[in-house]
This record gives structure tokens, sequence and C-alpha cells, in this order.
């Protein structure tokens, strides 16, 4: 029978209330100032806007799932993409949500300090260590400010801590509450989403994954546990944190190419069945060609090179120097050369060396892998040709050219080998957008390669084309693709040309499918990288530790008004006095076991290690790779590091506090310490305020006083 009446009790702690309070506070108070563009926003505008039109982008600095997070922002703020991100500061038209652009990297930023507070419960430390992590985070003025605007580090920071809290939660839960597995789930996801927000999500993950591990190892040592335990639990880390996070990372690519299916400005950096396959661009021009390729075929072949650019095999008519600058002969035959735009000189035609026809049969002989072909160039009638003469740019390699016969015991060595490298087991066709072939030089075994190199004037700067032996020749750089295919129909030169001009598509679609997509967009995010030129406010890992650098953000076009991404100076400091002072300790400790000492219980150890192992090892994992990377680096690509060192901070001095400290008068002192460090922690976040928020103004020896490190750009103008 139902008991009246019902009650619900419940636990409510007030300060996780609070925290959480003051952090939505600091977060989205003012959220739509300043109304104009800031820094990194245009960066991330532009993406934004071909999300919101469904146009097909390539962001090499990260997976999809950031940029469709923002879209959803904006997407609810009835943002439609038209909108000019050419510049930092351009103001925002009075129709678009400035709030919601921002709304979901604010709430993720705000969410990420009662996150920091549940995480060191779950550490095992106390309210007040995990209140003094909360106030750390709270305020951090680098992480309120990379909170408010149009970016993805608050959301990268909100997973990871979401992910780790998550885990520990399930480690701590008993063991035979069911329920816990839902916080390993929820830990699983967040990685996922982690990764999916930004690659550096991958550091955090990778460390999530090496402590489940050690926590498994020791699981199956215990002896209390039976073998199907075991093996239940195991098989649940492994199902949450590796197959979930890797079919969700897959499900981010699905949805990013469910929804961009317009051709865009990125196009070229793909493949030609990718592009064939967005709306509009290439599917234009390829819909309806026939598939298979034959002799007779009137082809343009693509090079499969990512670098420089997208090009084109092409000739036309103009010939080799006699003699290059450095004195060099050459063939003197015609050029031949790979051009980064559609042209007619685009055009070749396969021929069977055995028949003198250019036009496809009925029904059509088709080209097959291993076949000997020869390429007569459309418009001009030359045979594609190699020869033992050095390359003019690449004089290691051979030069390829136009065969011209100018009666000067130079013989046409005209005959290429057509392999194709990614044919299906069941099918050696060679296929139109589909198929990636090599040209192999039936007399010398060189394959025909694009370079790369620019060729000096008398070749126009387009890219030069040689052939190379294959041991020597890189892999990325031999592949060719037909891209635009018609059947040829007119055997004489005139008829042949005025057909070469006229378009090649009909009314029929072509699809690829999504895991040719996925694994093609996948290695051209992690392999083509967008030309980076040094930024004013780019910066070395080195000098994120002392925080020598600072960004400006904006600046009112005609006040002192402004914003930059500088950090918390006394805070930073306590970040770094932790780091060091835990690496000491630990070493002391540790020194001291391997002597046979036993300084603390082995309650109190664990916890210690534990400690170092997430918060040291976080701050470690994402900062070290940092040294290595030879990209263009910020001051806020740091700030998942130091969140690790602000967990650190407050449970270290909790356990110099218990453990090491035994005298009243001695723990007295270092509350007294604590609490002053605490008022300057706040008084140098209220200093730097007006440099946070953009707001109040500063006067130009304001703006001088805040300039505490000669390195630190801080911009004013003198009234």
């Amino acid at each position: 029978m139902l008991q009246l009446p019902l009650v619900v009790t419940a636990r409510l702690d007030l300060v996780l209330v609070l925290v959480t309070l003051l952090s939505l506070w600091t977060r989205l108070s003012g959220l739509g100032y300043p109304g104009a563009v800031v820094f990194d926003e245009v960066y991330y505008g532009q993406f934004l806007s071909l999300y919101m039109k469904r146009t097909f982008f390539i962001d090499d600095s990260g997976p999809p799932l950031g940029h469709a997070l923002l879209a959803l922002g904006a997407y609810l703020g009835g943002f439609d993409g038209n909108f000019v991100w050419n510049r930092i500061g351009a103001a925002y038209p009075c129709s678009l949500s400035v709030w919601s652009l921002r709304l979901l990297p604010a709430l993720g930023g705000a969410l990420c300090v009662p996150l920091g507070y549940l995480l060191i419960l779950e550490l095992r430390c106390s309210h007040l260590s995990a209140l003094g992590a909360a106030l750390l985070l709270l305020l951090e003025n680098s992480l309120i400010v990379q909170s408010r605007f149009m970016l993805l580090e608050s959301l990268l920071i909100f997973f990871v801590l979401l992910a780790f809290f998550s885990y520990l939660r399930f480690h701590n839960a008993p063991g035979r509450c069911w329920s816990r597995y839902g916080w390993l789930l929820l830990s699983g996801v967040s990685c996922a989403a982690a990764v999916g927000v930004k690659y550096t999500g991958l550091f955090s993950y990778l460390l999530l994954l090496g402590v489940a591990s050690l926590h498994s190892w020791k699981l199956i040592g215990d002896q209390a546990q039976s073998h199907m335990s075991v093996c239940v639990q195991c098989g649940w880390k492994v199902l949450c944190l590796l197959v979930v996070p890797v079919l969700l990372y897959v499900f981010w690519f699905y949805v990013h190419l469910s929804i961009l299916q317009r051709s865009g400005p990125h196009d070229q950096l793909m493949s030609s069945a990718f592009q064939a396959s967005l709306q509009g661009g290439l599917s234009r021009v390829t819909r309806g060609q026939p598939l298979q390729v034959a002799f007779g075929s009137q082809v343009t072949l693509r090079s499969s090179a990512p670098r420089p650019v997208p090009c084109w095999l092409h000739s036309h008519k103009a010939n080799y120097p006699i003699r290059y600058e450095n004195g060099r002969g050459s063939s003197h035959q015609q050029q031949v050369t790979c051009y980064a735009f559609k042209d007619v000189n685009n055009w070749w035609i396969i021929k069977d060396p055995a028949r003198q026809e250019l036009v496809v049969d009925s029904p059509p002989r088709l080209v097959r892998h291993g076949d000997i072909i020869q390429l007569v160039h459309g418009m001009t009638s030359r045979l594609l040709n190699s020869h033992d003469v050095a390359a003019p740019m690449s004089p290691h390699a051979q030069e390829v050219s136009g065969y011209i016969d100018f009666n000067v015991s130079m013989a046409t060595q005209n005959l290429w080998r057509l392999e194709i490298y990614n044919r299906e087991a069941e099918s050696e066709e060679w296929k139109t957008i589909v198929s990636e072939v090599r040209l192999v030089h039936v007399n010398t075994s060189a394959v025909l390669k694009l370079s790369g190199l620019p060729l000096p004037d008398w070749g126009f700067r387009q890219m030069e084309v040689v052939a190379e032996k294959l041991l020597k020749a890189h892999s990325g750089s031999l592949g060719w693709t037909v891209e635009e295919h018609r059947y040829g129909t007119s055997q004489e030169q005139k008829e042949r040309e005025a057909e070469l001009h006229s378009p090649t598509h009909i009314d029929i679609d072509r699809k690829i499918s999504f895991w040719s997509k996925f694994t093609e967009l996948q290695w051209k995010m992690l392999t083509v990288k967008q030309e980076e030129s040094e930024h004013k406010y780019s910066s070395a890992p080195l000098e994120w530790i002392a925080m020598e650098t600072n960004i400006a953000y904006w600046l009112h076009p005609s006040t002192n008004a402004q914003i930059h991404l500088i950090g918390n100076p006394v805070s930073w400091g306590v970040a770094n006095l932790s780091l060091l002072a835990y690496q000491l300790l630990a070493a002391l400790y540790l020194l001291r076991r391997r002597r046979g000492f036993r300084d603390l219980p082995d309650g109190a150890w664990q916890r210690f290690a534990s400690v170092g192992l997430l918060c040291g090892g976080g701050w470690a994992v994402n900062f070290l790779p940092f040294l290595l990377m030879e990209r263009t680096l910020f001051l806020y690509h740091y700030l998942p590091a130091l969140c690790y060192l602000y967990l650190l901070s407050p449970a270290l001095l909790e356990h110099i506090h218990t453990h090491l400290l035994s005298s009243r008068t001695s723990r007295h002192m270092l509350a007294v310490c604590t609490a002053a460090v605490l008022l300057s922690i706040f008084l140098s976040y209220w200093t730097f305020c007006p440099l946070t928020y953009g707001n109040p103004e500063l006067t130009a020896n304001q703006l001088q006083a805040l300039k505490w490190r000669d390195s630190w750009d801080i911009l004013y103008r003198r009234r």
C-alpha cells in the first residue's frame, strides 16, 4: 500500500551551489559585450558561417564536435551565416545574437568550477581543499576570458574534468553498485567529446586510460574478487573507455558530413571522388560521366599529392629551353607540367599503342590494371614521353615531355604501364574518380610524379612533373586520378578540339560511402596543414610557465577599453610553486621509502600518489608535448595544463597540513598564510578585471600600471 505522506529527503552542498552561482555570474554576465569580433572568433566564425550554410570545410586544428557545438549555439540564436568574418574588431550587426554565439563556451567554462570542486572530493580530499580548488578556478582571469567568447578551450577543459570526475566516481563507488557503470559510461562519452572538440584532448584521454589500466591491474591481483567479477569489470572498462569513445568519435564525423553536403572553399584539398559527392562544384561537372575508362577516352588527370596545391597533368605549345640558367641542356621538347587551374590543355586521350584510332569503340574496350597505354595531349596531339634526360628542377629525376621528332636520333619512349594501386579484388578496371593509378614508364621503369617545384618564367611558374624510380619517389606524389572523363568521338584534330571545349556532364548523380569520406577526411586533417605564418602574439611553451606573454583579444576602436588573455599572476605563481613542491616532496618520499622508511600510512601514501598521478601527470601530458610541436602556439594552449595545477595546489596544502605539520602553532601559521594568499589572489583578480571584461575603461597611466611584466603587450592611447 502507498504510504502517505510522501517524503523526499535531499542533501544539498551549499558551498557547491555557491561556487556554481559565482562561476555562472563571472562567465555569463555581460556576455554580449563587446559586440564585435574578438581574436580567434574571426577564425571559428568563418567555419560557423559555412556550417550554417551546410558548406564543406576542413579545420586541421580539431575534429568537428567543437564546431558543431558552436553552430548549435548560433542556430538557437537564429544566425543564418550571413556575416563576413574578415577582421578582429568588426562590429556584429544588431540582428545577430552575440549572446547565443558565446553561450555554450561560457556554460562549459562556468561548470568547470563546480567540477573542480567535485573532482577534489573524489580524490579523497576535504571539502576545504575542494573549496580552495574551486576558488583558484573561479578567480583565474585567463579562464574567464577564454570562456566568454566563441572559443573552444573552455569546452575542452569541461569535458576533460567531467571525464575524470565520472571515472573517479565510478572507481570510488561500492563494488556491488551497478549504477556506478553509468558513471563509467559518462566518462567514456566525455573522453570522446574532449577529443572531438580538440585533438589536444587526446593527451588527457590517454592519461585516463593509463589510470584505468593501473586500477585494472590492481583489480586483477585482488584475490578477494572472483574471476567472473574481474572479467565483468575489465570488460565494462574496455567497452566504456575504448569502444564507446571510438564509436562516438566516428559519430561526430557522421553528423558533420551529413550536415556539410555542399561544395565549398576547401574542396580541392579532397580527392575527386570526395568532391563529386558534394552538391555543386565538381559534382556538377562529373555527373553522368562514364565510370570505366576505355581506349579512346578523353580524361583529365589530377595529382593525388596533397602539396603544394591540387593540380592537373598539363601541356601546352611551349618547349623546354635548349639550355637552362646553369648551362645544363634539355631535350627542347614540349613542356609537360602540372597546372593548378581547370584548362582545356589538361585533356589527354588514352590510346592503344597497337592502333591509330583516338575514339572509343562500340562496345568500349576498357583499360585494365597492367595495360600498356599511350597518352596523347588533346590540343597538341603530342604523346607523353620520358627519357634519360635530367628534369629541369630535379636533375636526379627524368624529364617528362610531349614528344617532338627533331630527327636528332632521340627515339620516342612514350609507352606507359598502368598500375591501379587501390583496385578492388574483384575488379581491375580503370574507373573514373575512384581509381588511383601510377603510370610506370616502360623503357626506364620510372614513375610519373609531381615534384611540386615551380618552374621558372619560361615554364609559366607551373609545377614540375618528372619520372622517378619507384624506390626513390615519395609514394604520396605518385598517384593520379581521372577527374573529368568522356568517350571520345572525333578522330580529326579540329573536331576533337571543339569536343574538348564542350561541357562533359549530364544529369546523373554518384555517391561514395561514408567510410570512404571519413577515412579520407581524417587523413587530410592529420596530414594536410594549412600554411601558418608567425603571429604577433605567438609564444613558446617555456614562456607560459612564468606567463611572460599575453594576447590582446580586443581593443575598442576609439577608447582604451580592451580585453587581454592575462592570467592571475598570484594564482599562476601558486600553481608553479605547488608543482615544484610536490616534485621535491615526492622525490624525498620515494628515496626514504627505498631506504625502508615509511613516513606515511598506506592510505595517505595512496592519496598522495593518486593526486600526483592525476594532477601532476595531467600537467605533464598537457604541457610537455607542446615542446616538440612545430606549429604556431599561443598562451591559451597552456590553460588545460594550468587547471590540473589548480587542483594540485589545495590537495598538496592539505597533505602538508595533515602529515608534515604537527604543532598547533605551525598549522595556525599555515592557515594565516593560506588566507593571505587567497586574499592576494582575489585582489589580483580584481585588479585585472578591467582587462578581463573590457570594462571599465582605464586611463593610459592605469594601463601602464598593470604592465607587471615588460614582456606584456598592453595597448593604450594617450590623450
